[in-house]
């Protein structure tokens, strides 16, 4: 088998136009791991909300969430690998972001019951109370987001409409250049556009980089499924990139195939791809 990696992105990719799995997902997956490919998970998505479907696909292993920044073990759910933000950057961060409003701020305790951090909720844009109101059972509102003193800060994250987002990201490419990682992301469930801002060399790539290294399996031994701005790095770097029908322009750019959409089990046609590469 000339691949001996394969990584999915779940929204747009895994996942159909309404949120659930692709019909023969499944078995395309499990076809894959008895051929002897190990298939990773890379979603944007925190594992609270990722677990369960990587673990519906029958997947063990590790696990790559929050668009890299962590890679967590199915199982355990324990961190294997992190880049959580430092105490400058995010205490910098947060002071640019409070001009626009307050902001959620993800942290790494799965097993505190905790995901989200953020302040009081009508200072918030209205899509970023939708999507608070919906975690409700995740979030902690507290008082100060500066007095937050952390050391497993994953990222800060606003939720909004795309102008006020957009020119919220110009001031912080201007801020902080090179110094911090952004993603602008279109939300697969909530209403408006997403602007994480991360430690700089996040992302899905440089995560999954770290699993195949410590399984042996060099970077043209991986393969790729994706369709957002965030799968890019992926799609790019391993050895076989495949865009979504559905996928932005910048990922099918960046693949070497392009497969049906989301709506079309294009993510069954991607993995009978690459198990007949051999």
């Amino acid at each position: 088998m000339r691949y001996r990696l394969l990584a999915l992105d779940l929204d747009g990719t895994i996942l159909g136009p309404d949120g659930a799995p692709t019909p023969g997902v499944r078995e395309a997956v499990d076809e894959a791991r008895r051929r002897g490919v190990e298939v990773v998970v890379c979603t944007g998505r925190r594992l609270r909300t990722a677990l369960p479907l990587a673990r519906g696909l029958g997947l063990t292993g590790a696990i790559v969430v929050n668009n890299g920044v962590l890679v967590k073990d199915l199982e355990s759910a324990e961190t294997l690998h992190h880049r959580y933000l430092s105490s400058e950057l995010y205490a910098e961060i947060l002071a640019l972001l409070r001009d626009t409003g307050p902001p959620l701020v993800y942290v790494d305790a799965y097993h505190q019951q905790t995901d989200i951090l953020t302040e009081r909720h009508d200072e918030q844009h209205p899509f970023q109370r939708e999507y608070l109101a919906d975690n409700s059972d995740w979030a902690r509102v507290i008082d100060d987001l500066g007095g937050a003193r952390r050391d497993d800060v994953i990222m800060l994250t606003m939720i909004g409409d795309a102008q006020t987002l957009s020119a919220l990201r110009e001031r912080a490419r201007r801020a902080f250049g090179e110094r911090i990682g952004m993603n602008w992301l279109a939300s697969q469930q909530y209403r408006g556009q997403i602007l994480e801002f991360l430690a700089p060399g996040s992302g899905k790539w440089p995560a999954l980089r770290r699993v195949a290294d410590t399984a042996g399996i060099a970077p043209e031994q991986i393969a790729a499924v994706g369709d957002d701005n965030n799968d890019v790095g992926m799609i790019r770097g391993a050895g076989f990139g495949i865009a979504m029908g559905n996928a932005v322009a910048a990922a099918k750019a960046a693949a070497d195939t392009v497969v049906g959409s989301n709506a079309e089990a294009g993510v069954v046609e991607a993995i009978e791809l690459v198990l007949a590469e051999r």
